[in-house]
């Protein structure tokens, strides 16, 4: 009698679960995709299809081999990336809504926060965080005197 009980319940939970994915299918069908503007170059430095599905670790590895070892390429760096997709309505990959970037992470709920650091425009510098001032004014003559290419 319990394993018909068990049988029963396995049942009904195969059933809920095709009659969830039934009526959930039409409802996630009808979502239109966002409508991107191509990009300004000829083509993206790695097929569609990767690019969404990988640009996040294609950033983050370029974000550690510039920031953590020194190495600079421009393959995979946001700059070119926002460069050639910025909008020519906004000149911005996340000004708006219709932007490159901000459509798709929107489509997908996801948040940006790229722009925490970096600019949203081509040649544009961000806007530096509250209390990044305070660390420049840190900086030892000597490391100072290294950064700005003086030596002795």
């Amino acid at each position: 009698m319990a394993r018909l009980a068990n049988w029963l319940r396995l049942a009904a939970m195969i059933a809920a679960a095709a009659i969830t994915a039934a009526v959930s299918f039409p409802a996630a069908a009808g979502v239109d995709l966002p409508t991107l503007e191509k990009g300004k170059g000829e083509k993206c430095v790695e097929d569609t299809q990767y690019m969404r599905k990988n640009h996040m670790d294609l950033l983050k590895h370029h974000r550690d081999d510039t920031m953590r070892k020194g190495i600079r390429t421009t393959k995979h760096s946001l700059k070119k990336c926002i460069e050639c997709h910025a909008s020519e309505k906004s000149g911005s990959v996340a000004a708006s809504k219709e932007d490159f970037c901000a459509a798709c992470h929107s489509y997908v709920s996801v948040k940006l926060d790229c722009w925490d650091c970096h600019a949203t425009k081509p040649g544009k510098s961000p806007q530096p965080k509250v209390g990044l001032a305070p660390l420049k004014a840190a900086v030892s003559p000597l490391l100072a005197s290294s950064i700005n290419g003086a030596s002795k």
